[in-house]
């Protein structure tokens, strides 16, 4: 009988950059249509992360990922598969059509690795690792896999627009998690995908595509235009979708890890609004003790899963044995979770 491959995480790795903006400073760019109160207590946002000239969406995966291996010691020659979650908004205007994971495999000198980009907008992450543990269960010449990436998409935001606060959270950094083949603990245990195509286009950059190319007339206000295509269609579906699709990813999850939902430890979730936030943990039967409101970092995309599991192990919430859910989503719209027993815990 052939020997169960598990999958394990080695570590992590984040980047932030050093410059922020307050929600005083959201509000002054909203006009005072929302206050700064509104922007903390509503929106969750207490300050968020600004990308410096240098912060670039590949160039911020690659520090992540270099900050990964000081973590985990792990030599980069071992690496095998460079899965890169960096948003397709990359360094411009030179660099727009390269491949961010080749770029971040010569900057850590992984060079026995090979790369390739994938995208799933904020849910990314959770999206890669299932794909990676597939990959490490089905390819015995793969043994070690790196996810990593940037995210600065806040550029693209337009405050005065009302529709947008859903987005106003918009942050940018890097991070890096790797994967590994047997590694005995931090184990994957479940995932679960669901996507709903009728939302695909309801949400987006209106310029700088094929359809609408940049032009003399736009490029002075094209680099705002991430909109709301059609926000009645996109919010009537998600409120009769959204947390269904979500919870059925999580029990889906748990159930092939054998667990249900009171066996959660830790809730490795994406920044959102301060109610969803509060309701989703209400709905698991969780307290704010066993997650991390990213209130101070606001939301940094698909990065957000690795920074919440790396400020989780530095506050003790996360230790041997908790079981970790780890859950996402992305306009397009996907939804998604992860179910992570940390340590050397039963498998």
């Amino acid at each position: 009988m052939k020997e169960q491959i598990n999958v394990g995480i080695v570590g992590v790795g984040v980047y932030l950059p050093s410059a922020t903006m307050s929600a005083k400073e959201i509000s002054q760019a909203t006009n005072g249509v929302w206050s700064e109160q509104a922007v903390i207590e509503k929106l969750g946002i207490v300050k968020k992360y600004l990308p410096n000239v240098d912060d670039g969406t590949q160039e911020m995966g690659a520090r992540a990922a270099l900050n990964c291996l000081e973590n985990t010691k792990v030599n980069p020659l071992d690496i095998d598969v460079i899965l890169c979650i960096g948003e397709e908004w990359k360094e411009f205007p030179e660099f727009p059509l390269t491949t961010s994971a080749c770029y971040i495999q010569d900057r850590i000198g992984a060079k026995n690795a090979w790369g390739i980009d994938l995208q799933n907008r904020c849910c990314t992450c959770v999206s890669a690792m299932k794909i990676a543990a597939d990959m490490l269960r089905a390819d015995e010449s793969i043994n070690t896999i790196m996810i990593c990436g940037g995210y600065r998409n806040g550029d693209f935001v337009d405050y005065t627009d009302k529709y947008m606060s859903m987005m106003y959270n918009l942050s940018a950094g890097g991070g890096a998690i790797i994967l590994k083949k047997n590694y005995g603990k931090n184990l994957l245990l479940g995932s679960k995908i669901i996507s709903d195509g009728s939302l695909a286009r309801t949400a987006g950059v209106e310029i700088g595509g094929t359809v609408h190319p940049f032009n003399h007339e736009n490029v002075d206000w094209g680099y705002k235009t991430l909109r709301l295509f059609e926000p009645v269609k996109m919010k009537e579906r998600l409120n009769e979708v959204s947390m269904p699709n979500w919870y059925k990813c999580i029990d889906d999850s748990l159930a092939q890890a054998g667990l249900t939902r009171k066996d959660i430890g830790y809730l490795d979730v994406l920044h959102m609004k301060r109610s969803g936030h509060n309701s989703m943990l209400a709905e698991l039967g969780l307290s704010p003790e066993q997650t991390v409101y990213l209130e101070e970092y606001g939301h940094v995309g698909q990065i957000d899963q690795i920074l919440s599991l790396k400020l989780g192990i530095e506050q003790g919430k996360v230790v041997d044995g908790t079981v970790v859910c780890m859950i996402a989503a992305g306009i397009g719209y996907v939804w998604s979770a992860n179910v992570i027993r940390w340590g050397t815990g039963k498998d």
